[in-house]
């Protein structure tokens, strides 16, 4: 029997995420997957990063990526989404989108991997549940709610808060800074709430989850706690994620890759 390719796998930008995951790929902790490309805003940077691993890495532009790998993982601006999975759709491959938020803003791209045979996978993140919620959404989801407390410095700079003159300077007290949907909040918040658009896409949609996100001075990691009432469940979920170098997301995040990448090459899969 002749061996099986490892899967190659590209990734989009090179953020406190992109790198950690990078780091961990080059060093070949997925068994049968290997690192070939990596693109970034700063190519020199991106040069200078990549020349610290065992073996040659390319540094391309996004455009370029498709062609040297089988999967792209998607670590990059929310605004670049399209531009970075599209060619790996239209060829029949497979995008990790980290960009969850995204989506909803993008239903071509799910629609695309519908006809070429592709696919857009997104990984849990810096969530819990979800495996819970794809099985409650078997059956009928009463009600989802979500939660969201960030030391303020994870949220300064939001869409939502600029437009709403929202100021976190000198902030004492926990302050709520939104209530609604996660559309809504995937719009004003496109770099802290990709969580809310991954748990809308696997229970009732972004309508009609529930979002609050509080700019919170008394706590120290990024905060969910998830509420899910259906026929089948009711149950309420709380994650602490310790933040990476970039404190709108969570360590947690690269880790969830790396294991939805084993996963994908394992002969033993445990979850739904």
């Amino acid at each position: 029997m002749m061996d099986q390719k490892p899967v190659r796998v590209a990734i989009a930008g090179l953020g406190a995420i992109g790198k950690s995951l990078s780091s961990r790929l080059a060093a070949g902790v997925v068994p049968g997957v290997v690192l070939t490309a990596v693109s970034a805003r700063n190519r020199h940077k991106a040069r200078e990063f990549v020349s610290t691993f065992a073996r040659p890495v390319k540094v391309l532009t996004i455009h370029e990526l498709e062609a040297e790998a089988d999967i792209v993982v998607e670590c990059a601006p929310a605004n670049l989404l399209p531009e970075i999975i599209g060619p790996f759709l239209r060829a029949g491959k497979k995008a990790i989108v980290l960009s969850a938020g995204a989506l909803l803003f993008h239903p071509e791209l799910a629609a695309l991997a519908k006809v070429s045979v592709g696919a857009v996978l997104v990984p849990t993140g810096a969530l819990i549940g979800l495996d819970a919620m794809i099985a409650a959404a078997e059956g009928q989801i009463h009600s989802v709610t979500m939660v969201t407390r960030k030391p303020p410095p994870g949220l300064r700079g939001a869409p939502h808060l600029v437009d709403n003159n929202i100021s976190l300077e000198g902030l004492t007290e926990p302050l709520k800074v939104f209530a609604g949907n996660a559309r809504d909040a995937a719009k004003g918040f496109p770099t802290n709430v990709n969580v809310a658009a991954a748990l809308a896409l696997a229970g009732i949609g972004p309508e009609k989850t529930r979002m609050e996100i509080w700019a919170d001075p008394t706590v120290l990691r990024n905060t969910h706690t998830i509420k899910v009432d259906s026929d089948s469940a009711k149950f309420t979920m709380t994650i602490e994620n310790i933040p990476s170098e970039n404190p709108r997301t969570g360590r947690i995040v690269a880790h969830s890759v790396v294991a939805m990448l084993r996963k994908m090459t394992a002969v033993l899969r445990v979850g739904t």
